[in-house]
């Protein structure tokens, strides 16, 4: 897959704004960049300039001036893809990008495509497979927790976790693929106490970055929570109150929201994806019951249900408010149940009172003055385990990462079986095998043009 080839991109977002920035990799990247450019300051040819320096100039083609750019120039091996690398800084008009991309289009370079920078950078060294993932999810993070483990994946942290144990592993299998050789002088070269040791301590790194996706994966992707209730408790205008903005309607009319709508915030770093519903109650209205219908298909597919109920038309029937919390928790065992009682401005003392006697778990809320709110905002962070990410931990989040780190768990453990019986060394090698083969998938060892292409895909041109 290695390409010697020079390509260019928009390395900016499309569209017009105030610079824009144009970049080119590849054999030919600083020659074609200078025959086309002309310094306003010393007049010298760019291919001449060391690297890691910026000039000002025009890019030319032939007596017409194109633009008035800067050009810092990256030079192999000292540069992102490990290829000699241009990055121009032009304005920002559409017209102008496309002119200067056409220009070396028309002077030799290609297209790059989708993450091929990247791609290039991961194929010359510069980039492990993880690490290379690891940028486009650090250009996708919207969170602070998200681009956290994008940016300790990008150095490296997993990795050069995944990489360390996988050489320990790669030492023992050389010294039992030796003693294959010396089968007949029954030697045994793999001390077999250590070997034990090594695989337990992998057993227990990868027990903890397996445990560690549940995490990652909803960091990631953000949390659904699902806000349920019947009609006109004030679900829409608590998602008003949770996103500081009026992006649901809002009427006293029961079954106004007939459809799901769903919006994104960050609360403490985390991302958590609010789905307000349709009211769940009996009705004959078709387009209503379809709502109700996307409701429960919406819970399901939530990790976080919020149940919230008028108190104030409730107080007299808290025990029928308690048996549908009762029919939630029986059918959503495993998702954590929020209960929240709101219009609590409409209470009297002795009316709070009972509501928290009857429904110990109940906590209070006014969506329409806001107070509650940042106690429930609270109330979700506690349900998200983020000591590790505190902790600076290494956090999976990629499934590929993950399907591979569970194979290579199920090899490990017949490698610890087969220790533990005895097994013959050729045999326990073919599980030690298979086990180094999915690190390798991990960081990049071990590749294919279809993975690279599967991966690289999803990435966006110019990266």
């Amino acid at each position: 897959m290695i390409q010697n080839d020079t390509i260019i991109a928009l390395a900016t977002p499309s569209g017009a704004g105030a610079i824009a920035v144009i970049r080119l990799s590849g054999i030919d990247a600083v020659k074609l960049v200078s025959e086309n450019f002309q310094s306003v300051t010393d007049g010298k040819k760019l291919s001449s300039q060391k690297t890691h320096t910026i000039h000002l100039g025009h890019i030319v083609d032939g007596k017409k001036t194109m633009d008035e750019v800067l050009v810092s120039i990256f030079k192999n091996p000292h540069s992102y893809t490990g290829e000699d690398v241009i990055e121009i800084s032009c304005h920002g008009s559409p017209y102008i990008q496309q002119e200067i991309i056409q220009l070396f289009l028309r002077k030799g370079c290609r297209m790059a495509n989708a993450g091929e920078f990247t791609l290039r950078a991961f194929l010359n060294g510069k980039l492990d497979l993880s690490q290379a993932e690891a940028v486009a999810d650090l250009i996708a993070s919207d969170n602070e927790a998200s681009h956290q483990i994008a940016m300790q994946q990008m150095r490296g942290g997993f990795s050069s976790e995944i990489a360390k144990l996988r050489e320990e592993l790669l030492n023992f299998a050389s010294l039992i693929e030796l003693e294959l050789d010396f089968a007949e002088e029954d030697v045994e070269f793999a001390d077999r106490t250590q070997f034990s040791d090594l695989i337990d301590r992998i057993i227990f790194v990868l027990k903890r970055l397996i445990d560690s996706f549940a995490v990652g994966n909803v960091i990631k992707n953000g949390i659904p929570v699902a806000i349920v209730g019947e009609p006109n408790v004030g679900k829409s205008t608590l998602l008003n109150a949770l996103l500081n903005e009026e992006r649901a309607i809002v009427s006293e009319i029961a079954g106004t929201t007939r459809d799901t709508i769903e919006d994104e915030i960050s609360i403490g770093g985390i991302g958590f994806r609010f789905i307000d519903t349709a009211g769940i109650r009996e009705t004959q209205d078709v387009v209503e019951t379809i709502g109700i219908k996307k409701t429960f298909e919406k819970i399901e597919q939530s990790q976080v249900v919020i149940y919230l109920f008028d108190v104030s038309n409730s107080i007299e029937k808290l025990d029928q408010v308690s048996v549908e919390i009762w029919k939630i928790k029986n059918k959503y065992p495993q998702k954590p149940l929020l209960i929240i009682a709101n219009k609590i401005d409409k209470l009297d003392d002795n009316q709070l009172a009972s509501l928290q006697e009857t429904i110990p778990e109940v906590k209070l809320l006014s969506a329409k003055t806001g107070f509650g709110v940042e106690q429930l905002t609270n109330s979700l962070l506690n349900l998200i385990n983020t000591g590790a990410l505190r902790n600076n931990e290494t956090i999976v989040t990629n499934t590929r990462h993950y399907d591979a780190l569970l194979k290579a768990f199920e090899e490990i453990q017949k490698v610890k079986h087969g220790l533990d019986s005895g097994l013959s060394g050729d045999l326990m090698a073919i599980d030690v095998r298979e086990a180094l083969y999915y690190f390798g998938l991990i960081t990049g060892e071990v590749t294919n043009d279809d993975l690279l292409g599967n991966i690289f895909a999803n990435f966006c041109i110019g990266k």
